[in-house]
């Protein structure tokens, strides 16, 4: 692969991750073996804009921000998601102990 190739192959990634972020999202959930309505946490990705007009250099900047600021956004939702699941798994078997015990 020559490196221009290599080049329009890296850009069109880029593109597709511009103006994208990456957002938690709480659902509810009907748990069959407790009885119960439970929350869990999910990742939902959001384009909050498209690139249009770019050119040379200034395009492959812009396409690179946007890159990390997508990359950024997974990685704090994604440890939100996992916090807010510990939390509500425990929150669930609580429940789910006291349906028992009624």
């Amino acid at each position: 692969m020559t490196v221009q190739a290599r080049s329009v192959l890296l850009l069109l990634l880029a593109a597709s991750l511009a103006a994208c972020v990456v957002m938690p999202r709480t659902t509810e959930v009907y748990d069959e073996d407790c009885g119960i309505q439970a929350r869990q946490m999910t990742l939902e990705v959001q384009q909050v804009g498209v690139l249009v007009g770019c050119h040379d250099r200034a395009c492959g900047a812009v396409l690179v921000t946007l890159g990390i600021v997508t990359v950024a956004s997974a990685v704090v939702s994604g440890s939100i998601v996992v916090a807010g699941n510990v939390v509500y798994w425990f929150e669930k078997r609580g429940r789910c102990l006291m349906q028992d015990t009624q």
